[in-house]
């Protein structure tokens, strides 16, 4: 804990004083803080960090899924540096990443979920008040640029459609492509989350967060068809083509999706392909943002905004009307 203190004050006042004062700061802090830290409490305290804070981020809510992210990023991070984490330094955490990023084809993107994990812990341990400052903050957030993700045109999704040689697939594309879930939501849906009348379902999105969702009556009719044709008595809403008829899980969902692409020649179909559609044709008709965050789940109004893109013809568009 003394040791995190004495390297944070290094770092404020590095740009202060000159090689011979640090010297003599070191000295000084070293005789005086060292002594108040006692060795039980260090042993104590090292190697015990990294389970607390997987356990607050579990009550938190978190998914098994984005806990053993966590706890993956941050362990290896610790073992590479070869530090208790109460005495890891800005220094430290800048040279791991940057070995990180030269260890393989890491994208910017990865990189800045590395990033960001290690923020959060180390936040963590701030607020609870193991380390004095997060030696994270003064590690910025990673430039990683904006791509143009590709949505499906009404021709590909018609396309799909009626590729479709059974009833499930069709229903499947459908509730995908009118709701906006994601293919983890989809999965876990029974029959009797399905309200036809009103034509809306509750799903359970991230961090078991549950929020209403609807669909269209085309979306309706398949999905009834569907339901009526099958022999099964599984409560899962979208079972196995062939018996025993299990739940259909998330990467069956992912095959079938790539395998229909294929056939099709359609390029990257995949399930989440539907949800970055949904949004963008949403804004695009004139959905309030706000709408769309709440339609799809999004804890920040930032990420929904990135999940959909500017028809560019409608700024076109807008520009003659507003402005030429």
């Amino acid at each position: 804990m003394m040791k995190q203190v004495i390297a944070e004050i290094q770092a404020d006042l590095s740009l202060t004083l000159d090689k011979g004062q640090m010297e003599i700061l070191l000295r000084v802090l070293e005789q005086r803080l060292l002594p108040l830290e006692t060795v039980d409490d260090s042993k104590e305290l090292q190697g015990n960090m990294l389970p607390m804070f997987i356990s607050a981020k579990r009550v938190e809510g978190c998914s098994d899924k984005s806990l053993r992210y966590y706890e993956s990023t941050i362990r290896n991070m610790i073992e590479s540096i070869d530090k208790s984490e109460c005495l890891i330094t800005t220094e430290d955490l800048r040279l791991y990443l940057d070995e990180y990023q030269k260890r393989g084809t890491v994208s910017k993107v990865t990189l800045d979920n590395v990033r960001r994990i290690l923020s959060s812990f180390f936040a963590w341990l701030e607020d609870e008040d193991y380390i004095v400052k997060s030696p994270v903050r003064r590690i910025h957030k990673v430039k990683t640029g904006k791509t143009v993700k590709e949505t499906y045109t009404d021709e590909s999704l018609e396309i799909m459609r009626d590729h479709c040689d059974n009833t499930r697939d069709l229903a499947m594309i459908d509730l995908l492509a009118s709701t906006g879930i994601r293919v983890g939501e989809l999965v876990k849906l029974n029959r009797n989350d399905i309200d036809f009348e009103n034509r809306e379902c509750i799903v359970f999105g991230k961090g078991n967060k549950e929020r209403k969702v609807y669909f269209d009556a085309r979306t309706k009719i398949h999905l009834q068809r569907y339901i009526s044709e099958r022999e099964d008595d599984n409560d899962a809403l979208f079972v196995s083509l062939l018996k025993p008829f299990d739940r259909l899980q998330i990467s069956g969902v992912e095959i079938r999706l790539r395998k229909i692409g294929r056939e099709l020649n359609l390029h990257k179909v995949h399930p989440h392909k539907f949800r970055r559609t949904l949004a963008t044709v949403a804004i695009d008709k004139g959905m309030p943002i706000e709408q769309v965050q709440q339609l799809l789940g999004h804890q920040s109004i930032d990420t929904t905004l990135q999940y959909a893109m500017v028809n560019q013809n409608n700024v076109k568009e807008s520009h003659r009307r507003f402005i030429g």
